[in-house]
């Protein structure tokens, strides 16, 4: 009798180890994919570092005698068409 009540805690307690792994990792998949590329929740779990989509380099590399590329952007004016009557 006791091992029978000794083998359901056991297996009790590994399912539910096992679960607890089993979202561990889920959860630090999302993370990795998805999770991590947003401010806010970074600051809510206290991650200092950020990840390689938001660092920009403080200088282009550019070599020292080669034009760089800038293009003038004006803003955008709405156009407007004069109405047809028919």
């Amino acid at each position: 009798m006791w091992q029978s009540l000794g083998l359901t805690l056991l297996v009790i307690v590994a399912t539910l180890l096992c679960v607890l792994l089993f979202m561990l990792f889920g959860w630090y998949v999302v993370w990795q994919l998805f999770l991590s590329k947003f401010k806010f929740l970074r600051e809510l779990v206290g991650d200092a570092g950020t990840p390689q989509a938001e660092t920009r380099p403080s200088e282009p590399e550019h070599p020292a005698g080669a034009p760089t590329r800038t293009r003038n952007r004006t803003a955008r004016q709405r156009v407007s068409f004069p109405e047809s009557n028919s």
